[in-house]
């Protein structure tokens, strides 16, 4: 199963750091966001890697190669300065991803989540992960069902972490253009097409100069962990 990486946000909660430089190139503890993500898709034997960049992507592309620092292959799917939101995005880099259901995440979360065990997950259209709503995003998204399956109506709405496992056929009629990925998840979602899961464990998102300065202070913690278990 090949990952993707969506890189090409220009991250405007983070200006002003982000003015001259990409988001996954923001720093935590001496590294940047997107190399935890890199090690992390390493350790779980994801081995080929396409990553969307548009704002300032030379320096990603600069700064990760083709990926023999993690033993991986890199690719680059370039939107040029425009991003092309996440479905947008996703369709533009169809070709490079094939034709087998695929991972995407983003590449500014950190987290504990098992991603080895989407490598083996069944699916329809999609697959999400999913988490408790955290304080910045209390309404939460959508909806787990008792069989699995996720709906965009009904109580106890928790929130998409932003790792998911996708089919190419449910971006197949989607145009090379900025979309965002809720309204193509919504539709599938009426046709009972989208499973889903909930995970409890480590998750930050790293949207703002507030929680990239509160990965930096837990970093002690963090590397524990990751040098334990391979995760970040």
């Amino acid at each position: 199963m090949k990952a993707m990486i969506l890189a090409a946000g220009r991250g405007e909660r983070m200006r002003p750091l982000t003015d001259h430089t990409p988001k996954p190139l923001l720093k935590a503890a001496g590294k940047a966001l997107i190399e935890y993500t890199l090690e992390n898709l390493a350790h779980a034997g994801f081995t080929e890697i396409v990553i969307n960049i548009a704002h300032l992507g030379a320096q990603i592309k600069d700064y990760c190669g083709y990926g023999k620092r993690w033993n991986v292959s890199i690719e680059y799917s370039d939107e040029g300065e425009t991003a092309l939101e996440t479905a947008g995005g996703i369709a533009k880099a169809l070709p490079l991803l094939g034709n087998e259901p695929f991972l995407a995440l983003n590449a500014d979360i950190i987290c504990d989540y098992p991603l080895a065990t989407l490598r083996t997950q069944a699916i329809d259209l999609a697959h999400l992960v999913m988490i408790s709503n955290p304080p910045h995003h209390p309404e939460g998204d959508f909806s787990l069902n008792a069989d699995g399956v996720l709906s965009e109506q009904g109580l106890n709405k928790l929130t998409f972490s932003g790792i998911g496992v996708y089919h190419p056929k449910l971006f197949a009629n989607i145009p090379v253009a900025p979309l965002k990925l809720r309204p193509v998840l919504n539709q599938a979602m009426q046709q009972q097409r989208i499973s889903g899961e909930k995970f409890s464990g480590l998750w930050m998102d790293i949207g703002t100069p507030e929680r990239l300065a509160a990965l930096g202070e837990q970093h002690a913690r963090l590397s524990g962990r990751h040098a334990e278990d391979g995760m970040y």
